[in-house]
């Protein structure tokens, strides 16, 4: 569906690649999925430069750091972005699977699906295109990122995949873009306050993410029809 898209701009990058899928090609339909995490402000100050009024859509799942709600807000003001779109888990998924908040500690992907994953693809409905902020340096399943792709029948867009952590670092110094108040402290990587730990490397900034267990990814970026890969597997 999208292959003369894909043909004609992945070989672009940031801004380049931005302004002519949200000006021309989806004008008013694509969003940009942002955590409001430790390199989010590169790709929302990209994207406030082109239309400030791109729907940005927040998964709040009801364990994030404080830190990360006001710096939510921060950048909101900074950047002069007016459609931030708020979505939470449903509040009958949470009561029937996760009634004690722990399902973190015996079923991850579970979480994950209920808290982030479900509440993405209601918040991508009516869109044919949404942006991500992932970057090939992080490795794992990430290492060989396409720029775009078709993914569960709209365009995906990973402007900073072929972004180094220098090159992020370079930016938000020239554009003097304020950190992550947790980055400080030594988080390299900021999801969930249960599953985020301080730590991980310039090569692996994510090793802070689900330490100890046998899991990288919380799921959304990787699913079949929306259902996360590894629950699809285990069904």
């Amino acid at each position: 569906m999208y292959e003369q898209i894909i043909k004609r701009l992945s070989f672009f990058d940031g801004i380049d690649i931005l302004e002519p899928l949200i000006k021309t090609h989806f004008r008013d339909r694509i969003a940009l999925v942002s955590s409001f995490g430790a390199e989010s402000a590169v790709l929302l100050h990209m994207a406030a430069q082109v239309d400030r009024d791109i729907p940005v859509i927040f998964l709040d799942t009801q364990k994030l750091f404080w830190e990360t709600i006001a710096y939510r807000s921060k950048l909101v003001d900074l950047l002069g972005l007016t459609n931030i779109r708020i979505f939470k888990p449903d509040e009958d998924s949470v009561r029937l699977l996760d009634p004690n908040g722990e399902l973190h500690k015996t079923d991850p992907d579970m979480c994950c699906s209920i808290r982030k994953t479900q509440p993405l693809q209601e918040a991508l409905s009516g869109y044919d295109a949404w942006i991500s902020g992932r970057k090939r340096y992080h490795g794992g399943g990430r290492a060989n990122l396409a720029t775009l792709e078709e993914a569960d029948g709209r365009l995906k867009v990973e402007p900073l995949a072929r972004f180094t952590a220098a090159d992020l670092k370079a930016y938000m110094d020239h554009y003097q873009l304020p950190a992550h108040p947790l980055v400080a402290e030594g988080y390299r990587s900021i999801g969930c306050i249960p599953c985020t730990v301080k730590g991980g490397t310039s090569d692996n900034p994510r090793a802070g993410r689900w330490a100890g267990q046998n899991k990288e990814e919380c799921g959304i970026h990787w699913t079949v029809n929306g259902q996360p890969v590894r629950l699809a597997k285990s069904n």
